[in-house]
C-alpha cells in the first residue's frame, strides 16, 4: 500500500512555515490548541464568501495575531473597517486574549490550491459536470503561471452507484522534491448524491533555486 504524506507537513521547516506560532506548557497547550481550532472553524464558516485560503495564528503573551489570507479583502474589511470590528467582538467569545487581525490579499487565486478546491466544490454543488469543473480549474491555473497542477475528485461522481476517484494532471507536480513549492488544498462538496472529496496540488516553482539566485545577485 502507498504511504501518503501531507505535502505541507513534508516540507514543514524546509520551505513551509508553521500555521500556528506559539509556545505553551503542558497545561496551556490543550487550551491554546482548542482555541486555534475553534478560531479557524469560525472564520472559515463566517467568511466563506471571502475566499479564505489560509489562517495563521501567532500568540504573544496575552495577544493573538490572526492573519487572514483572502482573495476578497473588501468583504473581510467592510465599509470603513466595520466588518473587522464585528469579527473582533465575535472572536472575543472564543478567546480571552486581545485579538489583532491582519488581512493579506491573494493576488492570484487561480494558483492557490485551497481556493481552486473550493471553487470546484461550489461548481459541483451547482450541479456542473465534475470533468468540466476540473478541466477548467487546470487550464486557469496553467494560464495564471502554475508550472503544474493535479486535481482529484472522489465520491459518487455524476451520481454513479459506486464511488470512484478521477484525477487530471497537467505540467510537473514533483511531490517527492523537498525544494519544490507545492501548494495543497482539500475540501468537500455536499452534493445530492453524498459528499465528494476534492484535492488539489499546485506546483509554482523551486524555492531553493530562487534563494541561490538572489544570494548570487542574479535576476
Amino acid at each position: 500500500m502507498g504511504h501518503k504524506v501531507h505535502p505541507y507537513g513534508y516540507r514543514l521547516g524546509v520551505n513551509k512555515p508553521w500555521i500556528s506560532v506559539w509556545y505553551a506548557g503542558k497545561k496551556e497547550y490543550r487550551t491554546n490548541l482548542l482555541e486555534d481550532i475553534k478560531i479557524r472553524e469560525f472564520l472559515k464558516k463566517r467568511l466563506f464568501q471571502a475566499g479564505i485560503a489560509g489562517i495563521g495564528i501567532e500568540r504573544m503573551g496575552a495577544r493573538v495575531r490572526v492573519t487572514l489570507n483572502t482573495s476578497r479583502p473588501g468583504i473581510v474589511i467592510g465599509k470603513k473597517g466595520a466588518e473587522i470590528e464585528k469579527l473582533k467582538v465575535e472572536l472575543k467569545k472564543i478567546t480571552k486574549a486581545e485579538v489583532l487581525l491582519v488581512i493579506r490579499e491573494i493576488k492570484k487565486p487561480e494558483i492557490n490550491a485551497q481556493l481552486v478546491a473550493e471553487n470546484i466544490a461550489m461548481q459541483l454543488q451547482r450541479r456542473i459536470a465534475f470533468r468540466r469543473a476540473m478541466k477548467k480549474a487546470v487550464l486557469q491555473a496553467m494560464k495564471s503561471g502554475a508550472l503544474g497542477i493535479k486535481v482529484a475528485c472522489s465520491g459518487r461522481l455524476a451520481g454513479a452507484d459506486m464511488a470512484r476517484t478521477e484525477w487530471y494532471i497537467k505540467g510537473r507536480v514533483p511531490l517527492q522534491t523537498l525544494r519544490a513549492d507545492i501548494d495543497y488544498g482539500t475540501t468537500e462538496a455536499l452534493t445530492t448524491y453524498g459528499i465528494t472529496g476534492i484535492k488539489v496540488w499546485v506546483f509554482t516553482g523551486e524555492i531553493v533555486e530562487e534563494r541561490n539566485r538572489a544570494a548570487a545577485g542574479v535576476e
